[in-house]
């Protein structure tokens, strides 16, 4: 091997190295333990409405009677879902999706505030929602209304439910996707059902990343 090949074997080597080390370092700070994906600024995995004004709030009872609006959340992201505590599927599935969102955003868990709306308040009691939600994580909180607070706060992030009857048994058709509040208040992304908590988690770091 000639000096000079020699020379461009090391220089190689050595970028190579560098760039491992950088790489390192950059997945170091700031990023949740096992985290594989990275912040991107303003690109989310679900649908971005931030462009489109929508009026998101509420005005809900958590299990205590505490009345809360957005404004309390303030300086957090929120994952809020719609759904109810019988049902089979979609709303388990979800809030075990959040619970595992937490523990891949680390230490910026801290950050976020999982809430749960009740459209079936006829059943979903205080006490039923206040020992069914945080069962998936004690952090999480189950919210629930009068009927016409409900309709309100559904109609305000343009979801939709339906409660049906039938041979005695009741049935709820709900929407089922997330929706993502940043830390000002202002509702930001509306995630699919069957999005996976690793896309949720980085559209959520998004949104904490940008304050």
């Amino acid at each position: 091997m000639t000096d000079a090949s020699r020379t461009r074997r090391i220089f190689a080597a050595a970028l190579g190295a560098g760039a491992i080390a950088a790489a390192t370092l950059w997945f170091a700070s700031g990023r949740p333990s096992g985290w594989l994906g990275a912040p991107r600024a303003d690109v989310f995995h679900g649908r971005d409405v931030s462009d489109e004004n929508w009026d998101a709030d509420f005005a809900l009872s958590d299990p205590s009677g505490r009345l809360l609006t957005l404004r309390d959340f303030r300086g957090k992201v929120v994952l809020l879902a719609f759904g109810y505590t019988h049902c089979p599927d979609v709303c388990p599935t979800t809030l075990a999706k959040f619970a595992q969102v937490r523990r891949l955003l680390g230490a910026g868990a801290q950050r976020v505030q999982a809430l749960f709306v009740t459209v079936d308040p006829a059943r979903d009691s205080p006490q039923l929602l206040g020992s069914y939600v945080p069962s998936f994580d004690p952090t999480f909180i189950g919210l629930r209304g009068s009927l016409s607070q409900t309709d309100a706060a559904v109609a305000s992030f343009h979801a939709t439910y339906q409660i049906i009857e039938q041979r005695g048994e009741i049935e709820v058709d709900h929407t089922a996707s997330t929706y993502l509040i940043d830390a000002s208040g202002k509702l930001r992304v509306i995630e699919p059902y069957d999005g996976t908590a690793r896309e949720l988690a980085d559209d959520v770091l998004t949104l904490l990343h940008a304050g």
